[in-house]
């Protein structure tokens, strides 16, 4: 088992979301389960469960009761380039 840090579910939702902007979670998919991703992911449930609310808030998965949870977004492009304004 993995050391958890005070942010775990934050690393989480970050890998989760790498995985949308990859591909390997395209828009439409489901997300395995919280028990099938504490396995996958050697995280307790409530990190699981901290890492959707984090993905819904980032605007990229939504959770249908007792339905699952499902991609319906990709994450923004970081964009460093200057504005023509600025």
């Amino acid at each position: 088992m993995t050391v958890l840090s005070r942010y775990e579910y934050v690393k989480l939702a970050d890998a989760i979301a790498a995985d949308i902007a990859s591909g390997k979670l395209p828009q439409g998919a489901a997300l395995p389960g919280e028990r099938a991703m504490t396995d996958l992911y050697s995280v307790s449930i409530g990190t699981v469960r901290r890492a959707v609310v984090e993905l819904r808030k980032r605007g990229l998965v939504a959770t249908l009761p007792a339905k699952g949870t499902y991609v319906i977004g990709m994450p923004e492009p970081a964009d460093d380039t200057p504005k023509a304004s600025e």
